[in-house]
């Protein structure tokens, strides 16, 4: 298989990196947007001349170009039968993409792909996408587009995430902590949260209502979070990003 990545940005990197990692053979060539040049040294990969290039030689391309042009980005160009176009392009509706007669999936990977640690949606279920999709973590078909777009809020949180495990090791080395250590205890205790939710079948509810102490320590710092708005603001986080993801393009 011929892999074309079209658009080498940030998440196209962390993507190719994972693609690395995992030992792919595939031949990948790389459009001449973004990082390209720099990536085709780094891994030893062709940059085609353009697009077109890229498309008539590849069996998947991989599109990975701002949401803004992703549809200018595909326009016009010689799109086959048998090929298969991945979209990582968030809030870019499938029939926004004019890459008829190819067959369209839409992914929303997360920058873990990296480290092959990427829990990424996909839709529709093309073998090809799931075959890429698997090569940076878990991959996850979805049932619809719109169930596609709720779920690519979790993007965002990914995010969000990553912001609380710098505040919370940030505040542990103000009280004389050492600062890496908390950075690897606090990120370590994120993993292990979400490991635990992933790998038990009994309900989150339940978990957490045996986890939170009467009068403990979990306990309290909720009450305080939940004092100063913490499940409202969150929820109107999550709200505010999904409407972005699916508001008509102006």
């Amino acid at each position: 298989m011929i892999l074309g990545i079209l658009g080498v940005g940030h998440l196209a990197s962390a993507i190719l990196a994972g693609l690395v990692r995992s030992g792919i053979t595939d031949t990948i060539l790389l459009s001449p947007r973004g990082k390209a040049v720099e990536i085709a040294a780094r891994y030893g990969l062709e940059v085609c001349r353009d697009a077109r290039d890229l498309v008539v030689r590849a069996d998947v391309v991989l599109l990975a170009v701002r949401p803004a042009d992703a549809a200018s980005a595909v326009a016009g160009l010689p799109w086959r039968t048998g090929q298969v176009v991945v979209s990582v392009c968030a809030g870019v509706p499938l029939g926004d993409l004019p890459v008829a007669p190819a067959r369209l999936s839409r992914a929303m990977p997360l920058t873990a792909a990296e480290i092959n640690a990427s829990p990424t949606i996909f839709f529709p279920d093309i073998p090809e996408a799931r075959q890429l999709v698997e090569r940076i973590g878990p991959a996850m078909a979805l049932r619809s587009e719109q169930e596609f777009e709720v779920a690519t809020v979790n993007a965002a949180i990914y995010g969000w995430a990553q912001d609380l495990i710098r505040r919370s090791a940030e505040w542990c080395t103000q009280q004389g902590t050492d600062p890496q250590t908390m950075r690897q205890l606090v990120a370590q205790t994120f993993v292990a949260a979400g490991r635990l939710i992933a790998e038990k079948d009994q309900s989150m509810e339940a978990m957490l209502t045996e986890l939170v102490t009467p009068g403990g320590i979990t306990e309290l710092g909720l009450q305080v979070l939940a004092d100063r708005g913490q499940p409202q603001a969150w929820q109107a986080a999550c709200e505010a990003v999904l409407s972005k993801l699916t508001a008509e393009p102006a």
